[in-house]
Order: C-alpha cells, then structure tokens, then sequence
C-alpha cells in the first residue's frame, strides 16, 4: 500500500489546476477518497469532526449487506437446481457458484452504468465524488428478480441516478430512495419482467452451468403472488414443486423471490450490524415491523379472505415474504429520505410497515407493498418532520408562558 500511496502522489500534481489532465480532478480525488482516508482538515469556521465520515458509513452498510447477498446467490442456485430436480445430486459450491455467476453481471451492470454518471456529473459541475452510490450499487441488484435483462438494470439505473439524485444536486440531497426508484421504474416500465411465475428462476445456464429440463409441476409464482392469485377457501403457500412451505422456510429464505430479499434471517444480521455500528436508527427499523405487524393483525380480523386472500397470512408470514424485511432494514432506515427527528423517526417507520400490508392485501395487481410504501412516505417524510417541530417549538412556547407566570 505504501509504494501505491508513494505513486498517487507522484501524479497527483498533474490532475491539480495547471496540470496537464486537471479536467480530470474530480476523478482523480474520487480514487484518492476510495483508497485512502484523506489527510486534509478544515482550518476555519466551526466544524465537528468524527472517526465517521460518509466512506465509513457507506463501508459498513455494505459489509451489512453480505449476508443477504450471499445468501440470495446461494438461494438462485438453490431454486435453479431445484426446479430441474438435480438439486440432491449437486454440491454446495455448485450451487452457489451458479448463483454468483447469475448475480456478478447485475452488480457490474448497476456499478458502471451508476458511478459512470456520477463521475461525470462530478466533473460537469468541479465537485467531489461522493460515496453515495456504493450502497446504492449493491442494492439495485439485490431486489430485482435474477432473470431482469442486464439492458434494463442499465437503463433503470440510468433513470433514478439522473432524475432522482443528480438533479436535485446530488448526493444527500434526493428526496426518494434510489434504488428503490430504479425498481419502480422497472415495474412500471416492463411489468412482465418483473413479476409472473417465470422471472424470479432461472431455469436457463449461467455460462454453460446448470443446464437440464425443467421438472414437471414447476411453478415459479412467489408466496406473495401465489396469495394474490388465490381463489378461495384456506390458503396453502407451497416451493416451486408444489411442497408445502413452512415459516421455517421462508424465514430461512429457501423461497423464490428478488435475490438478496428472501432471508429474513441474513437480513436480520445485517440490520444488527447496522444497529451495533450505530448506522441505522432503531427507531426506524422497530417502528417498520411494529406496523407491519399491527396491520397484519387487523386485516386478519376484519379484511374478507374470500376477497383478499392475501389477509390470511400471519404477522409472522407477512414480515418474513416479499421485501418487507428488507425495506424495513436497508430502505426505510436511509438518514437521507427518511425522516430526521427521533419521533418523526418512530411516526414514518410505523406508516411505512401499515401501508406496506395495505397494498399487499388490498391490491392483487401488485402482492409486494414495500417498494410503493417507502416511496411513498420518502414524499412525506419532510412534512412529517415539520408537524413534529411545530409541536415542539408550540410545546416549548406553553411552557415558556407557564414558568413566567
């Protein structure tokens, strides 16, 4: 590291002003940033500094990340091999091999076609690269399904980076999620590519891997599809082959589903990272499942079955399906979109988990809520937190008025 550190700044003079490739500064000090902790300090003004600055946190929010992508690598081998009844037969690192070769182009695609935006963006405008986009990176491919064409990932990803981040000055300063605008612009977009019961397997080879007919039975509907096409009496989710499902499967993540947002287990060690590193807000997260959960309860009791079969699904069985674990830990918990004060916190992550069951039970055109949810209160996270300060400033003014008599 030191004789690379010895050779970033040998160059370094010529991507300064009046070097010969200074249009190329932002770039250069983009690097920079990604290899090593900069040794420049603010030398006026009144400045907090902390051992976190935004590399860190994006960092760790990755390493967060790991368990559910891994697991959801593992997961795409798993149903593929399944699905062509050569899953016995097949060894662990065959299996997740398979996944990682079906996975790896997602996340290249999502990485080039983002930070080559960002970079130019960067340039256009003389500023610094931010990090902002690493998580993002990471999270675009996660909750798409594996059989999503790279040409549309590229072209989505194109669409939420431009007109969801850069022009509303960049990074830190969206107001919506942008990985999750990057998944609504693909369902709206090519709804048949993202939902149905053939996109969420991969039945085709990865470079030659896996190849073999496909079993006959197979069915590649997701529990939540399977609740929004039920047609009566008690529901039964079942694999891909027909077996029954158990909680224990679908807390495992052994389910069809986008790649990294079946284990609610992985997820969950994710989201313990973030809370031990004090990435994330508890508050958030908390307040997510606790409306979730309550929600559940309620269409349990009063929403018709018969109508809505969707409302037959447990708390538990809501929480651990979809992507509502995953919004919980990695989409509602954004410092950026989400609200900022701690009770603000508590009020937008309960209506995130209430309106997340809402749309899946009342909507059988679209069984997974969490992706319009989140989105959906992004917009009124701001609002959210001026009521809260008004209250505030007004609970103060009371008692202000109190003490002086």
């Amino acid at each position: 590291m030191k004789a690379l550190k010895n050779y970033i700044d040998k160059i370094k003079p010529h991507f300064e002003p009046g070097g010969k490739l200074s249009m190329f500064q932002s770039v250069f000090e983009g690097f920079e940033s990604f290899l090593f902790v900069p040794n420049t300090t603010s030398r006026s003004g009144v400045h907090i500094h902390d051992s976190i600055d935004s590399k860190r946190t994006m960092i760790v929010v990755i390493i967060a990340l790991l368990p559910a992508m891994l697991f959801g690598m593992y997961n795409v081998g798993y149903q593929h091999y399944l699905s062509i009844g050569e899953l016995a037969r097949t060894s662990f690192w065959s299996i997740f091999f398979f996944g990682f070769l079906a996975v790896l182009p997602k996340i290249i695609v999502a990485y080039v076609v983002g930070l080559g935006i960002e970079f130019t963006a960067a340039q256009i405008r003389h500023h610094e690269i931010q990090e902002g986009f690493l998580v993002s990176g990471m999270l675009i491919p996660m909750i798409v399904p594996v059989d999503t064409p790279l040409w549309m990932i590229a072209v989505a990803t194109a669409f939420a980076v431009i007109f969801a981040k850069e022009v509303f000055g960049g990074t830190g300063m969206n107001i919506f999620n942008i990985a999750l605008v990057t998944r609504a612009f693909l369902f709206f977009a090519y709804p048949s590519k993202m939902s149905g019961d053939e996109v969420f397997i991969r039945t085709s080879d990865t470079f030659g891997l896996g190849a073999g007919q496909i079993v006959e039975g197979f069915s590649g509907a997701t529990p939540l599809g399977q609740a929004a096409t039920h047609s009566g009496g008690p529901l039964q989710l079942t694999d891909i082959l027909g077996n029954p499902l158990s909680l224990n499967d679908m807390f495992l993540g052994f389910i069809p589903g986008s790649i990294g947002e079946t284990s609610t287990l992985a997820i969950l060690i994710g989201g313990a990272i973030l809370l031990i590193t004090g990435i994330a807000s508890w508050r958030v997260m908390l307040s997510v499942f606790a409306g979730g959960i309550f929600m559940s309860y309620i269409c349990n009791w009063f929403a018709n079955p018969d109508i809505y079969p969707a409302a037959q699904l447990s708390p538990a069985c809501q929480i651990c399906l979809g992507g509502f674990a995953f919004a919980a830990v990695f989409m509602a918990t954004d410092p950026v979109t989400g609200s900022r004060t701690n009770t603000g916190k508590y009020i937008f992550g309960f209506l995130v988990g209430v309106l997340a069951i809402l749309i899946r039970v009342f909507n059988t055109g679209y069984p997974e809520g969490a992706m319009l949810a989140v989105l959906l209160m992004n917009a009124f996270a701001p609002l959210i937190d001026y009521f809260v300060v008004e209250a505030n400033i007004r609970h103060r003014l009371k008692r202000a008025k109190n003490l002086t008599k």
